[in-house]
């Protein structure tokens, strides 16, 4: 097979992935066999004696991994260059575009290099670990996007997904791998063997998913609602992000706010839920009680005697020394300052709470290993920024109302890890506050792949969702998984609806991402073979 047919492989596998990924809908099980290409290809390099082999199969994973990442995170590109211009836009975009994949065929690079010394059983196991290992470090170090990892597919699909509440998305990244390469193999013994021993790799194949197909499909739908219900409120503004932080008066925007919430609240109403920013203002933590916005924000609470509010709000806290790597020099004050993307909860009440977003965006809210680079604070300082960017909390936290019910409230791209809410939940969270701005990206797939992430983290949990986005799209999700509301994009509107609070724990939220943290210590002893047999043994 020459190189020019071993990349045709690479990008039907490329397309495979694509076709498969959210939001595109029904297509989802494709995810099961769409490295089948690839892993033909990968395997036609290896048992040819060709020069340079490693170098031709890291540069047909490459294909495949960064074809399939571009395609369906290109509207990262629209963000960037709304603010930049296309000229800087391009070249930075290559960086989420071009680093996950990178990761992903360096794992199978590893998996190449482990197979020339080990038999093929324990090379695929050098696979799942490698695979697995790397996405779990694209969820956990500086420069964490675990947008594309592979459970998050079954997002298209949720009614495979149930066995979540079990696994999280690392069990659907595990299923997906594995069911690939049995199908690889159930296609390798077909074309060399005959009678009806080649049949049994296709057997096992369908084993493997359709029993895990079947718990899911039986999971869900003999699933029932669990908890006591609360009316909840969830608004979409529609305010244009571009124009919100400045163009319009924070005044004028929370108007815009009250005026929803009322057109479709109820005497009931116990939660009214505010997307990301929706206060624009930066307010002073420690003074908020003083500030006009506050004052409006609690004569509105007036007219619902059981009403608690979370709401988006820019918010910042002083203090007299540097006390966070992220604090920065006020000279005009003589103070030090942290700004903060935050959630803040309101009642009829003196008590206010705040939760600041803790998974910030690498290179645009927070610049990654900030503690390796502190050096450079000082040339930072004089640009007026830090090397810290944007603050954040080390721990995940809960907002309990007057009533006890307790919310974990959740800031945009923080809904992608399940294993932080999951620690919301255990704290005693009973549903989940999703506040998000993805008017950033414009109408694209972005904001639609946002939304049906949300689901799986419903399904991990056991927890309603209560969703609300600045621009859309805003939605109510039970603790299946299905949407029971959704908003339409660039509307401004808001929905009403009774959600569940549970005080159920599944055994995710008890274990989090442990397959992932069995698979990647895994991982590590298996890559220590490659030097040891190469080497050492030697």
């Amino acid at each position: 097979m020459n190189p020019r047919q071993t990349y045709l492989l690479a990008l039907i596998s490329a397309f495979l992935l694509w076709l498969a990924w959210p939001p595109i809908p029904f297509s989802t099980p494709l995810l099961l066999i769409a490295w089948v290409p690839l892993l033909i290809a990968i395997d036609e390099i290896a048992i040819n004696n060709l020069k340079k082999q490693g170098k031709r199969i890291f540069l047909t994973a490459g294909l495949t991994f960064l074809i399939w990442n571009s395609a369906s995170i290109y509207w990262v590109y629209n963000a960037i260059s709304a603010y930049n211009g296309s000229i800087v836009a391009i070249p930075v975009s290559l960086i989420p575009f071009g680093l996950g994949a990178l990761l992903m065929t360096f794992a199978f690079w590893l998996y190449y290099r482990l197979g020339k010394y080990v038999n093929k059983k324990i090379a695929y196991l050098g696979l799942i670990s490698f695979y697995i290992a790397l996405e779990y470090l694209q969820q956990t170090w500086d420069l964490a996007f675990p947008w594309m990892t592979l459970g998050n597919g079954l997002a298209g699909m949720h009614q495979l997904a149930q066995w979540y509440d079990y696994t999280g998305i690392y069990g659907g990244s595990l299923w997906i791998i594995t069911s690939n390469i049995l199908a690889f193999e159930a296609y390798k013994k077909l074309k060399s063997a005959s009678g009806y021993l080649k049949f049994r790799p296709v057997l096992i194949w369908a084993l493997v998913v359709i029993i895990p197909v079947s718990i899911s499909l039986t999971k869900y739908f003999s699933a029932t609602e669990k908890g006591t219900p609360s009316n909840v409120v969830v608004v979409q503004p529609n305010i244009d992000p571009y124009l919100k932080l400045g163009a319009i008066p924070p005044a004028a925007q929370i108007k815009i706010l009250t005026q929803l919430s009322d057109s479709i609240a109820q005497p009931n109403t116990e939660y009214f839920i505010w997307p990301e920013t929706a206060i624009p203002s930066y307010a002073d933590e420690d003074h908020i009680r003083s500030s006009e916005d506050f004052i409006t924000l609690q004569n509105f609470l007036g007219k619902y005697k059981n009403g608690t509010l979370i709401t988006g709000i820019e918010s910042i806290k002083v203090y007299a020394t540097k006390k966070t790597i992220t604090s920065k020099y006020d000279e005009r004050q003589g103070v030090y300052f942290d700004n903060f993307n935050t959630a803040m909860q309101v009642e009829n009440s003196a008590n206010v709470q705040f939760y600041h977003k803790s998974k910030l965006v690498p290179g645009v809210e927070k610049m990654p290993f900030p503690k390796l680079f502190s050096f450079l604070d000082g040339v930072f300082a004089q640009l007026g920024g830090t090397v810290g960017g944007w603050g954040w909390q080390e721990k995940p936290s809960v907002l309990y109302a007057q009533s006890g019910i307790g919310a974990a409230p959740v800031v945009c791209y923080e809904s992608l890890w399940g294993d932080w809410i999951g620690q919301q939940v255990k704290d005693g969270a009973q549903f989940i506050a999703i506040i998000t701005n993805d008017g950033w990206w414009g109408n694209t797939s972005g904001k639609d792949q946002h939304a049906m992430y949300a689901k799986l983290r419903a399904i991990e949990t056991h927890r309603d969702i209560a969703r609300s986005a600045n621009t859309g799209i805003s939605c109510f999700i039970n603790q299946r998984g299905d949407v029971t509301q959704s908003t339409k994009w660039w509307t401004r509107t808001a929905l009403k609806g009774d959600i569940n609070l549970n005080d159920e724990v599944t055994f995710y939220v008890k274990s989090g991402d442990i397959i992932a943290k069995i698979l990647s210590f895994l991982a590590i002893l298996l890559v220590l073979i490659i030097p040891y047999k190469k080497w050492v043994k030697k």
